[in-house]
């Protein structure tokens, strides 16, 4: 399956019509702008909310397969919980999954992408274990409202992003509360980890007691993975590397995947020893009961992998950790990128030779070959001023697309690739700076006007051929829309 990807908050607008709620971005860009790049807000951004069928229109002009999106939680519950359901909102997803099944479009729908209600933060939000249940209720109304027809549920995107972000979103607005921020979530980040993972389960095993047998779909689970290669050959850089990955994705991975569960071993051994070093009494990395271990292991039918780049880790090279405790000092190793590695415009990703191949070989090995594999994210970041001429981002999907043919060679079992993202949209904290999308948005057009990229054309020419042409070049031409699709 080829496909594209989005997310609500990210494209959808429309940020307190018919009744949807606040969430922890409403919150964040209204209150302390400032930690916004361009001093933006996602209220209209691409205004998906309005413009779904042209959404549609340009998945189908690119011959996709699929297309991935989430669902905003406080669109269809206002305040978070289940007494309170918005039509408006439930009218909203149905209308969009309709009009991708119209055409044979596979929708792959994220629960959870970001986007809290503001409701459930002020209650404590990830730190909070009560939200393993306000989850699991949220979770129950998504597939008994759109289950008959979505077949590919994601719980939830890229949580350590989220167990590093969201959960002081309130304090992010001053230089004294990123402050605070920061030390919280050296403690909080581990807490939340293990509440999501919990959420996680919860609405698995809804999904495969109450709704597997009569929907015959699947519930997966997303995890951002970036490589990790060891700065040199010494057995000290190889255990560096290995000490990278338990404490980012590991942490992730471990309880679903592993035959033993939990979280992972050295990692887990290391957060105790430093914590009682630091005078705590107990782990700053809550353990898991054998009943919460069992309860979690296996629990995902698919894996999606957002993968974007990757870095060479060295136990003794460029080593710097700002604050103790944190999950940087847990880990304590040092990030090398090369110069020769080119960088997208966020200055983060890098193309980073044979990363994605890397990736998911380790995932092959470390777990046995095990469930299918999703490629639901990646992407290059350029700016407004490259508009529809992307060679660079051309390049990083050729490389990547390059990676996924090695893999499947390799017998990963891969099922999908999927690109991020549809369109420009709203980058977070670096608002409209940053341009992922295959189709430009002209954001100071109050009708959005969406348009093609180069990468559109190429990406569409992959697709329908199933095969990389090196000596393929794009032409200028209309995109035309497959009405055998």
């Amino acid at each position: 399956m080829f496909g594209a990807a989005t997310a609500a908050y990210q494209i959808e607008g429309a940020w307190d019509a018919d009744g949807k709620g606040e969430s922890i971005w409403d919150r964040l860009t209204h209150t302390g702008p400032k930690i916004i790049e361009d001093k933006t807000n996602g209220d209209i951004a691409a205004d998906s909310y309005r413009k779904y069928k042209r959404d549609v229109e340009m998945v189908r002009e690119m011959s996709l397969d699929t297309y991935r999106f989430s669902i905003s939680w406080p669109r269809i519950l206002p305040t978070g919980m289940p007494n309170d359901i918005n039509p408006a909102g439930i009218a909203y997803y149905n209308n969009l999954i309709n009009e991708l099944l119209k055409y044979n479009i596979t929708p792959m729908v994220t629960l959870y992408h970001w986007d809290l209600p503001q409701k459930l933060q002020d209650l404590g939000g990830f730190a909070n274990p009560l939200i393993s249940d306000w989850f699991a209720d949220y979770a129950r109304i998504v597939f008994q409202t759109f289950g008959d027809r979505v077949k590919h549920f994601i719980t939830f995107n890229e949580p350590p992003q989220i167990c590093q972000t969201s959960d002081m979103m309130s304090s992010f607005n001053t230089s004294e509360g990123r402050e605070q921020f920061v030390n919280a979530t050296n403690i909080v980040n581990y807490l939340c980890a293990k509440n999501l993972l919990v959420a996680h389960g919860n609405a698995y095993r809804i999904y495969d007691k109450e709704f597997r047998a009569k929907q015959g779909g699947q519930c997966g689970f997303t995890i951002n993975i970036d490589w990790y290669g060891a700065h040199s050959n010494s057995s000290e850089d190889q255990k560096a590397a290995e000490m990278a990955w338990q404490g980012d994705w590991g942490l992730y991975t471990e309880p679903i995947l592993s035959a033993l569960g939990g979280f992972p071993k050295e990692f887990a051994e290391r957060v105790a020893k430093k914590s009682a070093e630091q005078g705590f009494t107990r782990s700053r990395l809550p353990e898991f009961t054998e009943e919460e271990k069992t309860f979690l292991r296996g629990s995902a039918d698919f894996l999606g992998v957002n993968h974007y780049s990757g870095v060479l880790v060295s136990a003794t090279v460029n080593k710097k950790h700002n604050h103790v405790p944190s999950k940087a000092d847990d880990v304590d190793v040092g990030i090398i990128i090369p110069k020769e590695w080119q960088r997208s415009a966020d200055n983060e990703t890098t193309l980073c030779p044979n990363s994605l191949y890397n990736v998911l070989y380790q995932l092959q090995s470390r777990y046995n070959n095990p469930i299918p594999i999703y490629i639901t994210e990646t992407g290059w970041a350029t700016t407004e001023e490259s508009k529809l001429d992307d060679d660079d981002r051309v390049k990083y999907y050729r490389a990547q697309l390059e990676d996924v043919l090695d893999a499947l060679d390799a017998g990963v079992n891969l099922k999908g690739f999927i690109a991020w993202s549809l369109m420009d949209n709203f980058e977070w904290i670096r608002g409209y700076t940053l341009r992922f999308g295959l189709y430009h948005i002209d954001f100071q057009d109050p009708a959005r006007t969406r348009t093609p990229k180069k990468s559109a054309f190429v990406y569409k020419h992959i697709v329908n051929n199933r095969y990389i042409d090196h000596t393929y070049q794009p032409e200028s031409m209309t995109m035309t829309i497959d009405p055998g699709h």
